[in-house]
């Protein structure tokens, strides 16, 4: 709670305003007084040197640096309020939402946003040849004052997958790792430019699937509720998940017998998993759009 000073009738603050009240007003006597024995260049200079007392008695406020940080109640003066009652008020940043700021405040001490360096690049995955994400980083440059707004996010992470492991050999894992078509958009073309090749599409015939699919309902995760025992779905397989050397995408199953039951992860949801059995391989994908998935 802020300790509030009252001014009402009645009151020591009155009666210490009416003092000064009485003080100021045989001070204004006097100085009708002087006026009538000076020249007229002396009362000039009188009257100038008045207002400029007068100025500077009247001087309040939040003026002259007083803005402080966080709550201080030592950051304090009476003068008027923002709410126009006369009285103590504050120059600290609490003060906006105790509404007890000096009149003066918004613009002796404007808000200073939070100032925020770039992004770094990103980093590499955390693991290796399975699902995992990488980090990217800012710093702060300027703090926030004066109740301006609040610094954002410093820290991002992304899924990621890399493809080999410490030693640069190519991961040994059969298992594939998919996600939805809508990841591919905009993959026309690499960091540097050039187009990226349109690989391939193979086409499987799903045999099971974990429960957990159907009832991931998060924006990220939705797609994963089309998959459906016994459909027909074709998965892409594109760079930067194929392989350039064999041309093939990890888990793909292009060399496997067409009995062969293959294993399946929905990137995302480590609980969405199955089997599914390799029908054919395709220049392009021909499935619906809800059954298009892509290898990452």
């Amino acid at each position: 709670m802020r300790p509030v000073t009252l001014t009402s009738r009645g009151t020591k603050d009155s009666n210490r305003d009416f003092c000064h009240f009485r003080l100021f007003g045989g001070a204004y006597e006097f100085f009708l007084d002087m006026m009538g024995l000076l020249s007229v260049d002396q009362s000039v200079v009188l009257v100038v040197a008045a207002l400029f007392g007068m100025y500077q008695f009247a001087e309040g406020g939040c003026s002259g640096g007083r803005c402080c940080q966080g709550t201080d109640f030592t950051c304090v003066t009476t003068d008027w309020r923002m709410d126009r009652v006369y009285g103590t008020c504050y120059c600290d940043e609490r003060c906006l939402k105790t509404k007890d700021c000096c009149f003066d405040y918004p613009t002796e001490c404007p808000a200073q946003l939070c100032v925020v360096s770039e992004w770094s690049h990103w980093s590499r995955c955390t693991q290796h040849c399975q699902p995992s994400f990488r980090v990217r980083r800012r710093s702060v440059e300027r703090l926030p004052q004066n109740s301006g707004q609040a610094c954002p996010r410093l820290e991002e992470q992304a899924g990621c997958m890399e493809y080999q492991d410490r030693q640069g050999q190519f991961c040994a894992s059969v298992q594939a790792f998919i996600t939805t078509m809508e990841y591919s958009k905009g993959r026309t073309h690499d960091l540097y430019g050039a187009p990226m090749d349109a690989g391939f599409c193979m086409e499987f015939k799903m045999e099971s699937l974990t429960p957990q699919c159907m009832v991931e309902n998060r924006p990220y995760t939705r797609w994963m509720q089309y998959l459906r025992e016994g459909y027909s779905v074709c998965v892409a397989c594109q760079p930067p998940a194929m392989n350039n050397h064999s041309q093939s995408c990890q888990g793909d199953g292009n060399l496997a017998e067409r009995d062969e039951l293959l294993h399946w992860q929905a990137v995302g949801s480590p609980r969405c998993r199955g089997t599914w059995r390799k029908v054919q391989r395709l220049q392009h994908c021909s499935c619906p759009q809800v059954h298009s998935f892509i290898f990452i």
